[in-house]
Parts: structure tokens; sequence; C-alpha cells
């Protein structure tokens, strides 16, 4: 659940939501009971699931409780029309409706096939944190590709409360921060990270302090066509056309910044030590190498080189 772009007391709720349910269903698997003071049929499940997960506890089992008066925010979020909603979540995610299970023989059976599919920890065990974050680091990575900086930011953010020692972490956080134009926030964000003795040699979080060098050239759209106009009007103004480069990549535009670079490369590629082949690298290494965009224009430069 994305947490940026929310009043105080939206914030509120979903760090209220992400200690008491979110975190606990990393490892365990949570019944989620939505439900209201007034509500009838609440009152009458309450001790069925109040049952069920202390009988299922030892198989990582627990319950949590909503009540929609009081978090309305979390139930729309989840699209809650009427209630008792009993959801079951793994990982922060709903895997699950127990809704229609109002009967202990039918909870216990729903669950029972729950706890045969997923990797809950008995007990309520810990386990390993980089396999509990790696699904939400790819949608994450996913969500910042699609351009949705905003929300990647959000979710990186989240990994890094549960995984604080994850580099990749904290490096997309600070290139989603950085591609939003929340540059102060991705400098402590970056700042945070180094101060974390398992990441002082973390590669990822030099590729993520490279990705905010490169995002500390934008510029507004006036000053990005000015810079643009200057480099195509004189070809032979390297600086020129490396100035218009790098202020199009922070813009966005990465395909017009390869491109100027490339050209760059193909007049002279010697020219300031390689400077237009290194600029072009690092936003290799900013963007991901494994990146599909990455790896196609590092065919282009393999060919302009070596073709």
């Amino acid at each position: 659940m994305a947490s940026l772009g929310l009043n105080l007391d939206e914030q509120k709720a979903v760090d209220r939501f992400r200690k008491d349910v979110v975190e606990p269903s990393m490892t365990n698997l949570v019944i989620l009971d939505f439900w209201a003071e007034w509500c009838g049929p609440c009152k009458a499940l309450t001790p069925i699931l109040e049952k069920v997960a202390s009988e299922y506890a030892d198989k990582g089992v627990i319950l949590a409780k909503v009540n929609v008066d009081e978090e309305q925010f979390i139930a729309s979020q989840f699209q809650v029309r009427s209630i008792p909603t009993v959801y079951a979540l793994f990982q922060g995610q709903p895997v699950a409706d127990l809704t229609n299970a109002r009967s202990e023989s039918q909870l216990k059976q729903v669950l029972d096939q729950l706890l045969e599919q997923l990797p809950v920890q008995a007990g309520g065990g810990e386990a390993d944190a980089g396999q509990d974050v790696t699904q939400f680091l790819e949608i994450a990575e996913q969500i910042l590709a699609d351009g949705d900086a905003e929300r990647a930011a959000g979710i990186f953010g989240q990994v890094v409360e549960m995984a604080p020692e994850n580099g990749a972490a904290h490096a997309g956080l600070v290139r989603a921060l950085a591609q939003a134009d929340r540059a102060e926030e991705a400098q402590a964000a970056l700042a945070r990270a180094e101060t974390v003795p398992a990441l002082v040699s973390d590669p990822q979080i030099a590729l993520a302090k490279s990705a905010l060098e490169l995002a500390a050239n934008k510029v507004d759209d006036g000053e990005l066509a000015a810079l643009r106009e200057k480099a195509s009007a004189d070809p032979a103004d390297m600086d020129a056309r490396l100035a218009y480069a790098e202020a199009a990549f922070a813009a966005g535009q990465r395909d017009a910044a390869a491109d100027e670079l490339l050209s760059m490369i193909e007049a002279d590629r010697e020219w300031s030590d390689g400077a237009a082949r290194a600029k072009l690298i690092q936003i290799f290494e900013a963007v991901g190498l494994e990146d599909p965009w990455v790896v196609s224009t590092r065919r282009r430069l393999s060919r302009l080189l070596f073709g």
C-alpha cells in the first residue's frame, strides 16, 4: 500500500496498518477481519475467528481486526462494501476471501488449503528478509520503469522499513525519489543508506548515488529547449551537446539523451577523454544494466564502437 501523496490522517492509518498487519503477514498468514461495533453478524463471527486463529497459532496463523468506522481509509483501500468482510493476507497481499467461511469447519478447510500452498513460518518465526521482499522489489522496479516514480518510491520505502539492510531497496528508493523530482529527499535517503554498515561497499548504493548526480542536471522545459537548440545549432560544440544530453536524461527523455551521446561518440569518440561514452555508461548503470532499454542501447553502442 503506497504511502505517498496522503494527508496526515491517511498516512497515520497506513503506518498503523503496516505495523499491525503487513509486517506480521511477511511470515504469518493473517486473517484480516473488517468489522464494526454495530454489526450483529460481525459479533457472531468474532468468536469463531478467534477460536480458529488460536488453534492455528502454532501453524503461523494470526488474527487482525480492522474497525471500519475507525479506519475508513484502510477499508476503502480494500474496497469493503459490506461487513463482515474477511481476507487472508500473506506477505502484504490478499490470498483468499474468507468472508463466506462462516463456520469453524469451513474456515479451517480454507486455512488448511492455504497453509499447504504458502511458505508460512510455523510458530511465526522469522523468514529470510531477502526472500520476503523480493516480490515487492520486482513490483517497485516495474512501476518505476513504467514511469510512476511516486508510487515506486512508496513501495521502496516500505521495503526499506521491512529490510533495512537491503541495498536494492535503498537504491531503488533513491532512484525513485530522484525521478519524482524530490532531490532533497533522495539525498537524505542516500545519506541514510550510507550510514548502514552492511551497505558501505554495496555497489547498488554507488549506482544510486550516480543516478542522483544525473538527476541534478534537470532543468525546466524552457531551459531544456534552449540547450537542445544550442546543441543543434553547432554540432562541433561538444560541451553544449553534452549539457543537452545530461539535461534530457534528467528530464526523463532518455532516448533523446542516448541519441545525442551516441552521435557525439560517432563524431569523435576520443573527445575529452571519452566523456560522451563515459556519460552513457553512467546512464546505463543508473538505469540498471538488466533494463531492456539499457540492453538495447548498449547494442547500439557496441555496433558503433566495434561494428
